[in-house]
């Protein structure tokens, strides 16, 4: 066989491809920068910040889920920082558009979640942003706040958000709550660590941590919930926490469309348990241990009005998956920066020892008390 040469057509051919695909990337980026801004005027415009606001429909989220992914996440903001976009781009660099830059200014516009976005980069913006409620409303994207619920406090008015956060406030973290539950905490790690350590094998030690603290928070909020209860929130929980950065997209396959069929799924299930609750406490002696759930439906305001069911379930729904996950994260963390920082566990080992040492022989387990004597910070 003979050799096939390519011809003065062929690189031709691939040339003016690979332009026409260049121009047609630059043309859909140019065209969702403009539409997002466009009917912002010419004057509101000339004001924004630099930025590049991505592809039509799905902005800047492809660049920023796959830093997270990747396992640097830290690169999707660093993309904005070290480079620039005011010099003439050649063919390859058009393809990388999506990570054009413009200096370490701080504030720069994308499209994220759906919608136009301004992102916050630096210490002392943050901090301005943080702690200006008069200028900055707190917010959520709105596929976050369906997946969570339009009454819970990602999207409460401020005045809603202050009578619901005191009615809550107590039930959750009182310390007759706190004391209630600190027994069952203390068998949970102690029952599970040993277990962790006698798989004989490597274990994904965060989704260990989160299996964990998910069932210590069912148990604090519902504590009749069985094992196969307990599987079935887990995994809506874990389909549901999974969406929460992703694209909004409710199609077959993806992230969100999951989480969306496990939101209608913890919303069809929490009403029943709720009414069962209620026929049960009903029924209950005065003095009896009462769980989160329990309290919930009981507590009033001032007023004597009580929380609705739809109040109570995104409650549930949004304390549920914060809980875990977010003690999940802060232990990870604090094992891992004490693994870093041998001086500091260290200090924090001789502190639980003293603590124990502390406890009479007639104590069963930890108290508030000795809780409250924990105090080494997490620093070298």
């Amino acid at each position: 066989m003979g050799e096939v040469v390519a011809g003065p057509w062929t690189w031709w051919t691939v040339a003016i491809t690979a332009l026409a695909a260049a121009v047609l990337h630059a043309v859909n980026r140019k065209g969702q920068g403009w539409a997002c801004t466009a009917l912002l005027g010419a004057s509101r415009r000339a004001k924004l910040t630099p930025g590049d606001m991505g592809w039509p429909l799905v902005g800047n989220m492809w660049a920023f889920l796959r830093a997270f992914k990747s396992g640097k996440p830290d690169d999707f903001i660093a993309s904005y920082h070290r480079r620039r976009c005011d010099a003439l781009l050649t063919t390859q660099d058009i393809f990388l558009y999506s990570y054009c830059s413009f200096g370490r200014i701080g504030l720069y516009r994308a499209f994220m979640f759906s919608s136009p976005t301004i992102m916050v980069t630096t210490p002392e913006t943050c901090k301005k942003v943080l702690m200006d409620d008069g200028g900055f409303i707190p917010g959520w994207p709105k596929s976050a706040v369906t997946l969570i619920g339009n009454k819970s406090f990602l999207c409460m008015t401020e005045e809603e958000h202050r009578r619901v956060r005191k009615l809550t406030a107590a039930p959750i973290n009182g310390l007759d709550a706190l004391t209630t539950y600190l027994d069952f905490i203390d068998q949970t790690v102690v029952s599970t660590l040993p277990r962790w350590s006698e798989a004989g094998k490597e274990i994904e030690f965060l989704t260990e941590l989160r299996r964990m603290t998910f069932e210590i928070i069912v148990k604090i909020f519902m504590s009749g919930a069985d094992e196969r209860t307990m599987n079935t929130l887990e995994g809506s929980y874990t389909d549901l926490n999974l969406a929460i950065q992703a694209m909004a997209i409710d199609l077959p396959g993806f992230a969100y469309h999951r989480a969306l069929k496990a939101r209608k799924k913890l919303v069809s299930v929490l009403p029943g348990i709720l009414d069962e609750r209620r026929a049960a406490t009903a029924g209950r002696f005065a003095g009896a241990s009462m769980d989160m759930m329990d309290r919930l439906i009981k507590v009033k305001d001032e007023y004597g009005r009580m929380l609705e069911d739809d109040d109570i379930i995104d409650i549930l729904i949004m304390y549920l998956n914060a809980g875990h996950e977010s003690s999940g994260h802060i232990t990870m963390w604090a094992t891992v920066l004490m693994q870093k920082n041998p001086e500091v566990l260290a200090r924090a080992k001789a502190e639980q020892e003293e603590i124990m040492r502390s406890i009479p022989p007639t104590q069963k387990g930890l108290t508030v008390k000795d809780f409250k004597k924990m105090g080494v910070p997490l620093t070298g």
